[in-house]
C-alpha cells in the first residue's frame, strides 16, 4: 500500500511503498502515517519559472542578441588578394570559399581579377554581408614627360656634316674601307675579324671636309645594331664584295635604308681579285630595287678596293657630293638632342655611352635624359679618347656621368635642372608601370574568357551525365594535372638549362638575346634566361648562378683570378667569347647535350624464312629456321627482329615460326 506525506511550504514530501523493493521499509522507531490517500498526486515545475513559492517569477522571455556580421567592402575588379585583404583572411580562405564553384581553382591566381558574381558568393559563404567601398575620386597624374622642341628657324641653321653609315653582309669589307679613309687599324683589333659593335668615328678628307662615319657589324645577330644605324644617319654605304656578290645581310641592309627612306651610294669592294666581277653584282641590285646610274637609275657606284686603297677618294667625293644635294644643315643653339648609338660600363668611367649630337651644343654641366635614365656631363671624350669641351650637330661623342646604363637607341634630350630631369624619369618609369598593367590586365581577361569558354563547352558536353558519371569524367580529362612524382620532377627538372648573359656594351647584349628568342625547342629542352646585363663576371653572378645551377655567358667580357677561382669551386661554367657565333655554337651543343639520348636503328641484313625443322641437340630437340638472305649480310653479334607485316613478333636470337621474315638490326 502507498503512502503519501505532504508538507506545506518547505516541507519536504517523501513517499513509501511497503514491500517495494525500491524503497526500504521504515524504521522501527518512526510514527504512523498521518492520514491515508487512495490516489497519487504527480508534481511538476515549469522551466524558467521559480521553484519555491516565495520567490519572485520573471514573466518576460530572454531576447537572444542577433550576430552582428561582418561587412565587407567590395569593389570592382578584385583580385583575389584584394578581397582576402578586404575580408581580413588569407587566400586559402577565398579558394575555399569558391569550392564547388564555376570557377577554376587550379588557374586561379593572388592576382587573378574576379567577377563581381563570385566576389558576392566568397562573401557570403563566408557568412558576411557585402557592400560596395565609396568612390575616390582619383587626380589625374600631371604629365611630366619632355619632348622634342618645335623645328628650329631656318635662319638659325648652319651648314653641318654628314652622318654616314657603312653597311653589308659580314666579311665584305666595311672596316677595311672605312681604316682606309681614316688611316688606322681598327680592323686587325676586332675579334675574329669581324665588327661586332657600332664605332662612330669622324674623318676629315684631303680637301677639308668632314664627314662621320657608323660603322655597323655585318653579322646577322647584329640585326638590331644595323637598324639603328640606319634610323640616325644621312647617307648609307652599301658595300658589296665583288666577288661573292649580294648576300642575306646586304639585302637586310637594303631593307633597313628603305624603312629609314635613307639615299644609297654603293661600293662594289675586293675588285682587285681575280675573281671579282662588279657587273654581276649590279645587275643583283637591280632585283632588290638598287639601279645603279648605268642601267637608268639615280643611285652611284664606285668599284674600290679597301685593302688597297683604289678609288677611296671617289667614293668620299660621291658622298661629300650626295651630301651638298641633300642641303644638310643643323641647329647648334638651343637643347641638346640626339641618339644613343652604344652604352657600355666602364670601370673607371662607369656607365658611359657613345652619341650622336642631332641638335644643339653639348657642353659639361648639361642635364640630360635617355628614357629612364639621367646624367650631368660630366667629361667628354672624342673616338680617340681624346677629351673635348663641346661637341655640336653631326658630332659623335662618348658622354660620362650617367646615373644608370641607358639602352642603345634611346633618344638623348636636355632639360633645365637635376630636379626636371628626375621629374622626367619618374614619369616614365610610372607611365611604363601603367602600360605593363594594361598588358597584364589584357592577358588575364583573355585566360578567363578562354577557360570559361572551355569550361561551358565541357558542361555541355556532360549535361546529360550524372553527378557520378560528370564527377568521374572530370577526373579522368584532369588526371593528367595531377602533381608529378619526384621521380618525374627531377627529371623535367634536368631539361631546362638556365643561364646568364653578360656583354661588354648593351648592343651586344641585345643582340645576343634576339638570338635566344629565336629558340623555338622550349618542348625538347627550356632555355631560361635568369639575368643579363652589361659588364664583366661578378661574384653577385657567380652566386645567382649558383642558385639556379645555371651558365654564365660572357661576350667581350673578363672574369678576375678571385671570380675565375669562385666559380671552379661552386662548379659554375664560364663560356667567355669573343666572337658571338662561337657562343651561339657552345650554347647550341650546350643546350644539345641537356636532350635526352635517341637510339637510331640500322638495317644491316634481311633474310626470309623457307622452312622451320627441329634438331635434336643431346636430349633437347631445337627449333631451326631455314632462311634465305635477301639484303646484305648477316652477322651473328648482331641482334635479330623477327617480324610478320607490320607486327614484331619477337627480338634477340633466331626462333622458329613459319614463313616469316626477320631483319637483323
Amino acid at each position: 500500500m502507498k503512502r503519501i506525506a505532504a508538507l506545506i511550504g518547505r516541507t519536504a514530501v517523501a513517499c513509501w511503498h511497503h514491500g517495494s523493493p525500491h524503497f526500504p521499509p521504515l524504521p522501527a522507531w518512526a510514527p504512523g502515517p498521518a492520514y491515508r490517500c487512495p490516489q497519487i498526486r504527480h508534481l511538476a515545475a515549469k522551466q524558467n519559472k521559480g521553484q519555491f513559492k516565495g520567490q519572485k517569477i520573471n514573466s518576460k522571455p530572454v531576447k537572444l542578441e542577433k550576430q552582428q556580421k561582418q561587412e565587407v567592402e567590395i569593389k570592382q575588379r578584385m583580385t583575389v588578394s584584394e578581397l582576402a585583404k578586404a575580408m581580413n583572411k588569407d587566400i586559402d580562405h577565398v579558394y575555399e570559399a569558391l569550392l564547388n564553384t564555376d570557377v577554376d581553382l587550379e588557374e586561379l591566381e593572388p592576382d587573378t581579377v574576379l567577377e563581381e558574381k563570385w566576389i558576392k558568393e566568397a562573401v557570403k559563404r563566408s557568412g558576411m554581408k557585402h557592400k560596395w567601398a565609396k568612390l575616390v575620386e582619383t587626380k589625374v597624374r600631371e604629365n611630366k614627360d619632355i619632348q622634342r622642341q618645335p623645328p628650329p628657324d631656318p635662319a638659325q641653321l648652319v651648314p653641318r656634316a654628314p652622318v654616314v653609315t657603312i653597311m653589308g653582309h659580314v666579311d665584305h669589307g666595311k672596316t677595311t674601307l672605312l681604316d682606309s679613309l681614316r688611316k688606322s687599324q681598327i680592323a686587325a683589333q676586332e675579334a675574329g675579324g669581324i665588327t661586332q659593335h657600332i664605332g662612330a668615328f669622324r674623318v676629315q678628307l684631303p680637301s677639308g671636309e668632314k664627314i662621320t662615319f657608323l660603322d655597323t657589324p655585318g653579322h646577322a645577330a647584329f640585326s638590331a645594331m644595323r637598324a639603328r644605324g640606319a634610323m640616325v644617319t644621312d647617307i648609307v654605304i652599301l658595300v658589296v664584295a665583288a666577288d661573292d656578290g649580294v648576300m642575306n645581310q646586304t639585302i637586310e641592309s637594303i631593307q633597313h635604308a628603305k624603312k629609314a627612306k635613307v639615299p644609297i651610294i654603293v661600293a662594289v669592294n675586293k675588285c682587285d681579285k681575280p675573281q671579282a666581277d662588279p657587273q654581276r653584282v649590279k645587275e643583283e641590285l637591280v632585283g632588290h630595287d638598287v639601279v645603279c646610274e648605268e642601267f637608268g637609275g639615280e643611285i652611284q657606284a664606285n668599284h674600290v678596293s679597301a685593302l688597297k686603297g683604289d678609288n677611296l677618294l671617289e667614293l668620299a667625293e660621291a658622298t661629300v657630293t650626295l651630301a651638298e644635294v641633300l642641303e644638310l644643315k643643323g641647329d647648334p643653339t638651343g637643347l641638346v638632342e640626339g641618339t644613343v648609338i652604344e652604352s657600355r660600363s666602364d670601370k673607371g668611367k662607369g656607365p658611359v655611352t657613345t652619341a650622336i649630337i642631332q641638335r644643339g651644343t653639348l657642353r659639361k654641366g648639361c642635364t640630360l635624359v635617355a628614357g629612364k635614365c639621367w646624367a650631368k656631363v660630366r667629361f667628354m671624350f672624342d673616338e680617340y679618347n681624346q677629351a673635348v669641351s663641346e661637341a655640336g650637330p653631326s658630332i659623335p661623342v662618348e658622354i660620362v656621368g650617367w646615373k644608370d646604363l641607358p639602352s642603345a637607341g634611346e633618344e638623348i634630350l636636355e632639360v633645365e635642372s637635376e630636379q626636371r630631369a628626375r621629374e622626367v624619369v619618374e614619369w616614365r618609369s610610372y607611365m611604363e608601370e601603367q602600360d605593363k598593367i594594361k598588358e597584364d590586365q589584357q592577358a588575364i581577361e583573355a585566360k578567363q574568357k578562354q577557360h570559361q569558354e572551355s569550361y561551358n563547352k565541357d558542361r555541355e558536353s556532360m549535361a546529360h551525365l550524372s553527378w557520378r558519371q560528370r564527377r568521374a569524367a572530370l577526373y579522368r580529362a584532369n588526371k593528367h594535372k595531377l602533381s608529378h612524382r619526384l621521380s618525374e620532377k627531377t627529371e623535367i627538372e634536368e631539361l631546362t638549362l638556365p643561364i646568364i648573359v653578360k656583354g661588354d656594351v648593351d648592343g651586344s647584349v641585345e643582340a645576343i638575346l634576339n638570338v635566344l628568342e629565336s629558340y623555338d625547342a622550349d618542348d625538347q629542352c627550356e632555355l631560361d634566361v635568369v639575368h643579363f646585363g652589361v659588364g664583366d663576371i661578378s661574384e653577385r653572378d657567380i652566386n645567382l648562378a649558383e642558385t639556379f645551377s645555371g651558365t654564365i655567358y660572357g661576350f667581350n667580357v673578363a672574369a678576375n683570378k678571385s671570380v675565375q677561382q669562385m666559380a671552379a669551386k661552386k662548379g659554375i661554367p664560364l663560356r667567355l667569347h669573343r666572337v658571338i657565333y662561337k657562343l651561339i655554337d657552345e650554347l647550341k651543343d650546350d643546350l644539345s647535350s641537356k636532350l635526352p639520348s635517341t637510339t637510331e636503328e640500322n638495317i644491316i641484313g634481311e633474310a626470309s624464312v623457307l622452312a622451320t625443322f627441329d634438331v635434336t641437340v643431346g636430349k633437347k630437340k631445337i627449333p631451326v629456321a631455314g632462311c634465305r638472305v635477301q639484303k646484305g649480310q648477316l652477322d651473328k653479334k648482331m641482334k635479330f627482329r623477327l617480324v610478320r607485316g607490320r607486327n614484331i613478333l619477337w627480338e634477340g636470337k633466331p626462333m622458329p615460326v613459319s614463313r616469316v621474315k626477320y631483319m637483323l638490326i
